[in-house]
């Protein structure tokens, strides 16, 4: 546990460091060029990453294409930046996301989570919206705490933030970007940008993503009935912009996307954990699987969104309005991960299907912002949420026939009024101020329980306004070195799971938080690197927490009393040389939940650690939150040289995570061991930078490692990608 004392200290070392590092500096050779500066929109204005008082990360350029070369989906940004993890246990689709320790393992259809994914300024509430594919980004943009004054909604863990490349005005240019690797993964990805006058462009984006099937699947232990193979999948993509922008006063800016996946659904392995350890059981053939399910997964959304933008001088006016719509989700898998006959012993049968048939999402912002020249500037604006959603789930016997269905109903309206404020004291003190008021409202009900008996009332309504703030101060200790300090709130409105067996419709309460935060970030060395240090402290109260398994297959909401994190964050980036570039990242994440009335079923199977009460259930106070590894670590190292009028460059990227727990209670089987992942790139650019061709590997150690389980039944677990390797050519005109 990492003491507020000693947070001091590495506080204050590092600022002493920082101080004198610009001296230093003025003796170094001048062998390296600069870096770029790093511009990010954490505050809802275009800033130097330097001067904004949040930890926050950006993803831009060569790293984050690198990162996609291999067709993985979201769930690759999973430590690749400082207190970052991602996962699903649906596969492709419903990733979850967890800052600094803090997010939601929920995997009910109506899942709200701390941590908001906000696409081109609309926020993609419903976890089934946050999957997007990655293709033509100008950058992805990582912020750490509660970001809840002026992006609002569901944030008090924070924000993944993108943003698609935009047309440009009286430019034609475009590029195309190809890869093939092991299992027949081929990834095509391209954009055009079309001038269509000198007020109109139009910016064509579209990605393609295949697998081939290639984990053999059997319908029998012995493996001599072979049903067919899994875990592939086809997904495309498109997004068509148009911007009009007659004059430097206004410009609007259309955007329409769609989406389709199909596939396989996430294959769950019976009896993967060896009993008494968190390791694969020896010899278990991660290219086999056993099971009598059906298999599959499919997904289509569409949306559009329109930005406005009008300069009225001394302030300029923006709209935002959105629109989500799911018309197709459908997962089904073997939740068991066997057959009656094994692999191992699997107390029973368990087929499931979990999907939407309807979800639409409408939200409208209306924001103002100044322009002063003076020291006072501010953000004033309001928001509306508009929600409607219509899902459930299946269970099926051994021989595919459906033997329940839940279908239920959700609707969620919400509206938002915020403003913040910068107002400069001195050339070097800033101070900034926001608050916010929320008001939501949920109405849920069940719509079809077929041979499930409804415990409770059929419908619950909820209703809850909150006013959120932050205050921030920043100071710069020189031109190159910015030392800020923040205290922010969050607000997460409560949330509502389906009824399930034996289980009635479950509410959880609003949550809050209060976090503290100082941090350093600094150009060093005349900008030929940059750094940025944090440390925090948060609290929530009223965390919403999710009972999975335990001994049924249910998911049901809890609140904590209190739940406890701190830690610190660290990200680096230099130009060594002209020819030499590094980054690295690292955090620590200790989360608690300090609530000493808790207790959980315990599991099927499996080898609790933690105490149990006098019913013999688990009691998981003092215990960390599921999915918050203690450690990440990331680096990254660039080295090209020219080579026949071209470049000829290595690139390598690694990330580190240490052990996590699976679920709310401990169990030996369930802690996930420490996973490091790393990737290699062997690239030419030639054609006067216009061409790229490259050799790469993704997971090159090939460590396997298993990510998630279900504990209701038996040690049924999932892995984490194999190691892959493939070609690419990008294009660019």
């Amino acid at each position: 546990m990492m003491k507020m004392s000693k947070m001091r200290q590495a506080v204050l070392g590092t600022l002493a460091l920082a101080a004198a590092i610009p001296g230093q500096a003025q003796t170094t050779v001048n062998t390296a060029p600069e870096l770029q500066s790093v511009t990010v929109t954490a505050q809802r204005r275009t800033e130097n990453i330097r001067e904004v008082p949040v930890s926050v990360t950006a993803l831009k350029g060569e790293k984050l294409d690198v990162l996609i070369s291999g067709g993985e989906d979201i769930r690759l940004l999973a430590g690749k930046v400082p207190s970052l993890n991602v996962e699903s246990s649906n596969g492709r689709t419903f990733p979850r996301f967890y800052i600094r320790g803090y997010g939601n393992t929920d995997f009910n259809t109506f899942a709200s989570q701390p941590v908001s994914l906000v696409y081109d300024d609309v926020v993609q509430e419903n976890p089934i919206l946050k999957g997007f594919p990655i293709f033509d980004l100008a950058s992805v943009e990582v912020l750490r705490g509660p970001q809840g004054t002026l992006f609002g909604r569901n944030t008090p863990a924070g924000v993944v933030k993108f943003e698609s490349e935009r047309p440009k005005l009286g430019k034609t240019e475009g590029y195309v970007n190809a890869s093939i690797a092991t299992h027949e993964t081929a990834n095509l990805e391209g954009a055009v940008n079309v001038p269509l006058s000198d007020k109109w462009a139009m910016r064509v984006s579209a990605v393609g993503q295949h697998r081939d099937d290639f984990v053999e699947n059997f319908a029998n232990v012995a493996m001599t009935q072979k049903r067919n193979e899994l875990d592939g999948y086809n997904e495309h993509a498109e997004r068509v912009q148009f911007l009009y922008q007659p004059d430097s006063n206004f410009n609007a800016l259309l955007n329409l996307h769609q989406r389709n996946t199909n596939g396989s659904a996430r294959l769950f392995r019976a009896n993967l954990i060896q009993k008494g350890s968190n390791k694969i059981v020896p010899g278990y053939d991660l290219d086999k699987i056993v099971t009598n399910a059906e298999n599959f997964q499919q997904l289509k959304t569409n949306g559009a969104n329109l930005r406005l933008s009008w300069d009225f001088g001394n302030f300029r006016l923006f709209s935002v309005t959105g629109y989500e719509h799911v018309s197709d989700y459908y997962s089904r898998g073997d939740i068991d991960g066997g057959t009656p006959g094994g692999p191992g012993f699997i107390p029973f049968q368990v087929q499931t299907g979990g999907y939407i048939t309807d979800l639409d999402q409408y939200t409208q912002e209306f924001r103002v912002e100044s322009k002063n020249t003076g020291p006072l500037n501010w953000q004033t604006g309001l928001y509306f949420f508009d929600e409607d959603a219509t899902g459930g789930s299946d269970n099926f016997n051994d021989a595919g026939a459906r033997t329940s269905r839940l279908v239920s109903n959700q609707k969620n309206d919400a509206w938002a009024a915020f403003a913040s404020v910068n107002y400069t004291l001195t050339p070097d003190w800033t101070i900034r101020g926001g608050v916010r008021y929320t008001k939501d409202e949920k109405e849920f009900q069940t719509l079809v329980n077929e041979n499930v008996a409804q415990i409770g009332p059929r419908s619950v309504e909820t209703s809850q306004d909150k006013v959120n703030w932050d205050l921030s101060a920043s100071y710069k200790l020189n031109p190159a070195v910015n030392l800020y300090g923040r205290v922010a709130t969050g607000f997460r409105a409560p949330s509502i799971a389906a009824a399930s067996a034996a289980v009635p419709i479950t509410v959880a309460n609003s949550e809050t938080i209060t976090s503290y935060e100082l941090g350093i970030k600094a150009d060093l060395f005349e900008r030929r690197a940059r750094t940025s240090f944090s440390v925090y402290d948060y609290t929530v109260k009223d965390q919403q927490l999710t009972v999975v398994g335990g001994n049924s297959n249910v998911n049901r909401l809890i609140n904590a009393d209190r739940t406890k994190g701190k830690g610190a964050e660290f990200d680096f980036e230099a130009a060594v040389s002209t020819a030499l570039r590094v980054s690295a990242g690292a955090s620590y994440n200790y989360t608690q939940i300090r609530d000493a009335s808790l207790s959980v079923n315990k599991c099927a199977q499996c080898t609790v650690t933690d105490p149990l009460n006098a019913a013999g259930r688990v009691v998981i106070n003092g215990n960390p939150l599921p999915q918050a590894p203690r450690w990440t670590v990331n680096a990254t190292a660039r080295y090209g040289v020219p080579f026949a009028d071209g470049e000829l460059y290595f690139f390598t990227d690694w990330s580190y995570r240490s052990k996590i727990n699976f679920f709310l209670y401990e169990a030996t089987e369930f802690v996930g061991a420490p996973l490091t992942e790393g990737g290699v790139r062997l690239g030419y650019i030639f054609g006067n930078g216009k061409y790229e061709v490259a050799a790469f590997g993704r997971n090159v150690l090939d460590q396997r490692r298993i990510t998630g389980a279900i504990d209701f039944n038996n040690l049924t677990g999932f892995t984490n990608e194999p190691r892959q390797w493939g070609v690419q050519f990008k294009g660019n005109f």
